[in-house]
């Protein structure tokens, strides 16, 4: 029992290595001295993404955090075995984020989703899982949710990030079991795995800070407005239609038009082009970081949207260091 008004880590055991070397879940829970509701906030599902670990870090150290009503349960590498051996999947080769509810007696993956929905999620009322893309590929900051749920509507608007895309969660991912037992789930995706990126874990807390401000976990900030995310209710994909070495043309973050060059396929001789162009107006919210393509490989990920003017005010955002400093937050030097 962990009472009100305290901050205490939880370490929940989970399968242990070949060597006979114990393993834990470090779950760290802040429990308010005035009742509220219970947020979880988890990061690297997929070992390898780290970007909400440090997002976690920040929240914990927060001045305020011993102050808030209700109850945060923050859980900053779900995935031990990954995060230790800096891979996305678990030993047994499974993606953790396709093996949710679990099973008690399942494989290693299916244990660990059922330790995690039974002793985090079915705790929670709401919850923010933290993502980042695979290895190798990039994700500008984006919030994807169901906004045909109302809780999840609101609450993913009023985190704030610059784009929202309505998503329905796949079968086997967390939020889609956490929907099943009636706790919505937001996931935040910004940056790449293994790499930590300021701004996307800036945008990150200030967002976290900003839903829990709409659950009146903390107080409402009277003095800034969070400005409207820009609403993307579909994205494409464009892949390679051939092999080669791609020379990209189009940043991530970057608004385009369709028909717009996002970039060239060409062999190693620089022969024969190939133009890969927009299909549609948007913004580029993901991208591979590697030139060597196959056929058929994802490039570029567009979000579909006509809202130039306020994709560029919250592009002029992620640019300016006092619109995402948050005060709430001790002072430490800038990752770089």
């Amino acid at each position: 029992m962990i009472k009100p008004g305290t901050l205490e880590v939880v370490n929940i055991p989970l399968p242990g290595l070949h060597s006979k070397t114990s393993v834990n879940m470090p779950v760290h829970v802040v429990h308010g001295k005035r009742a509220g509701p219970v947020l979880f906030i988890s990061a690297a599902v997929h070992g390898d993404e780290i970007n909400g670990v440090e997002v976690i870090r920040r929240i914990l150290s927060m001045r305020s955090i011993r102050h808030i009503k209700g109850t945060l349960i923050a859980v900053p590498v779900v995935n031990v075995f990954g995060f230790d051996s800096h891979s996305r999947y678990l030993p047994d080769r499974r993606d953790l984020n396709r093996c949710f509810p679990g099973r008690e007696e399942g494989s290693l993956a299916s244990r660990l989703a059922h330790t995690f929905m039974s002793e985090v999620v079915e705790r929670s009322d709401f919850g923010i899982d933290l993502h980042t893309a695979a290895i190798h590929r990039d994700n500008f900051p984006q919030i994807r949710a169901d906004i045909n749920h109302e809780q999840l509507n609101l609450l993913s608007r009023a985190f704030g990030s610059p784009v929202l895309l309505h998503s329905a969660p796949p079968e086997g991912a967390l939020r889609h079991a956490a929907c099943q037992v009636d706790v919505p789930v937001m996931v935040y995706e910004a940056g790449e795995a293994l790499r930590f990126d300021e701004v996307a874990i800036r945008v990150a807390v200030r967002g976290i800070i900003n839903v829990m401000r709409a659950l009146d976990m903390l107080p409402k900030n009277r003095v800034k407005k969070i400005k409207p995310s820009v609403l993307l209710r579909s994205s494409s994909w464009v892949r390679a239609n051939k092999s080669g070495i791609l020379r990209a043309q189009a940043a991530l973050g970057e608004m385009i038009c369709k028909g717009d060059v996002l970039g060239h396929i060409s062999d190693p001789a620089g022969n024969v082009d190939e133009v890969i162009r927009s299909p549609a107006n948007g913004i580029v919210i993901g991208r591979t970081n590697i030139p060597l393509v196959y056929e058929g490989e994802a490039l570029f990920h567009i979000g579909i949207s006509s809202q130039h003017s306020l994709l560029e005010k919250h592009l002029d955002i992620l640019h300016n260091e006092e619109e995402l400093a948050t005060p709430e937050l001790v002072e430490e030097p800038v990752i770089v």
